[in-house]
């Protein structure tokens, strides 16, 4: 049942990852675009540890704690360029 349950879980996050593949093709405002981005990166984390449930390893999760760090920071350093067009001060 959970393994059942798991890839119904995968299929849904892919699903959503493709949907905001779209959003980032598509979105007309810059900030659209950001937020796909965003989005994206919480669906890989999702993703790579439901994978790492699957396989029963310990070195997903760290590559997924590594990929969540460099999308907040990703975020970050993209609404600071938006807001004030440069990221260094």
């Amino acid at each position: 049942m959970l393994a059942l349950s798991l890839q119904f879980a995968i299929a849904c996050v892919f699903i959503s990852l493709l949907l905001n593949a779209w959003r980032l093709i598509i979105g007309p405002e810059t900030t659209d675009r950001i937020l796909a981005v965003d989005t994206m990166y919480v669906n890989c984390v999702a993703l790579i540890i439901m994978f790492g449930i699957h396989t029963q390893s310990d070195v997903y999760f760290e590559a997924a704690a590594l990929i969540a760090l460099l999308g907040f920071i990703s975020t970050a350093a993209f609404c600071k360029f938006l807001l004030r067009g440069d990221i260094i001060e």
